[in-house]
């Protein structure tokens, strides 16, 4: 079993439109990914989709050092190809090509490729195989895109946005093929919108902003953070938080995450709980749901970078 990084990045600089006037996308970045699998999050534009690109081989580095499986993804490219399996949102696919004759023919690429049947069957594509590309629907294309990923049994993986546009059953599917990945030694590199993807999926959490890696760790080392006793409600939006705050003990906060969605922390304890409940009752708010939780990783993240993950 691998011990070593199969990821490797250091320094990184990746700028686009020249040195003057251009922008830089990943500025000075350092990413260590371990077997496993490895979430990577950031805000749009933040620079981990050029980070994913260049480890995959499709950008060159202006500066920095790279290393997938110990190679490099430029000048070992023939090496590292048939090791690697990489998942990209457009798919890939020629588009009047059949999702069944695709999927076999990249089968046919490896010496010892997964059964193709079983992997149409295990993501819902047994239906739609004579079918072509261009008539699949969104969630069909994306799942031939895993498919064509996987079905060679690479020792790395790279997923992107693996189970967007999907329906609840196709994306726990999903999960389920991801975990299995694991179990059978292969590593993911995996990017998502989907906190509770990356909390349920990942044994590790990069989170990008303005080209660099502002935090990485588990998902629990990153929610530690002294946050466990986090108290939440939701109730109607727009509530008065200033008028809870003054209710609250010094050292509390509150803030209304997204409408409707409301947090206070600080020391949580009965008499914190009991503030709460008596300011809803005296201004007429029944909370749907409250609730003492830990930190999560959604809290993390926006306090990291100051923006919605969708941005």
């Amino acid at each position: 079993m691998r011990t070593e990084p199969v990821v490797h990045v250091t320094d990184l600089v990746k700028r686009y439109g020249g040195s003057r006037g251009g922008k830089t996308a990943v500025d000075g970045l350092d990413l260590v990914a371990s077997p496993g699998i490895t979430a990577v999050l950031g805000p749009n534009g933040a620079g981990k989709t050029t980070t994913i690109e260049t480890c995959e081989g499709y950008r060159r580095p202006d500066s920095g050092t790279v290393r997938v499986l110990g190679l490099d993804p430029v000048t070992e490219a023939a090496a590292l190809r048939p090791r690697i399996g990489v998942m990209l949102q457009s798919g890939g696919v020629y588009s009047g090509a059949r999702a069944d004759e695709m999927l076999r023919h990249v089968a046919r690429l490896h010496a010892h490729p997964l059964d193709v049947d079983a992997l149409i069957e295990r993501l819902g594509l047994g239906s739609c195989g004579r079918t072509s590309y261009r008539r699949l629907s969104g969630g069909q294309q994306q799942r031939l895109a895993l498919a064509m990923a996987v079905v060679g049994r690479p020792e790395l993986v790279f997923l992107d946005e693996p189970t967007a546009g999907l329906d609840p059953q196709a994306r726990r599917a999903t999960w389920d093929l991801v975990r299995d990945l694991r179990a059978d030694g292969v590593s993911v590199i995996l990017t998502t919108h989907h906190m509770d993807e990356a909390e349920e999926l990942a044994d590790d959490v990069a989170i990008v902003d303005a080209g660099k890696v502002i935090a990485q760790g588990s998902p629990e080392q990153l929610c530690r953070g002294g946050a466990e006793n986090t108290l939440r409600f939701t109730g109607r939006p727009g509530l008065d938080v200033a008028s809870l705050l003054k209710a609250l003990p010094a050292d509390a906060a509150a803030a209304e995450l997204t409408p409707g969605s409301y947090r206070v922390s600080g020391k949580v304890d009965p008499q914190l709980l009991a503030t709460v409940t008596s300011w809803c009752a005296q201004h007429g708010v029944m909370p749907d749901r409250i609730s003492v939780e830990r930190h999560t990783l959604e809290d993390v993240f926006l306090e990291l970078t100051g923006r919605e993950l969708r941005g």
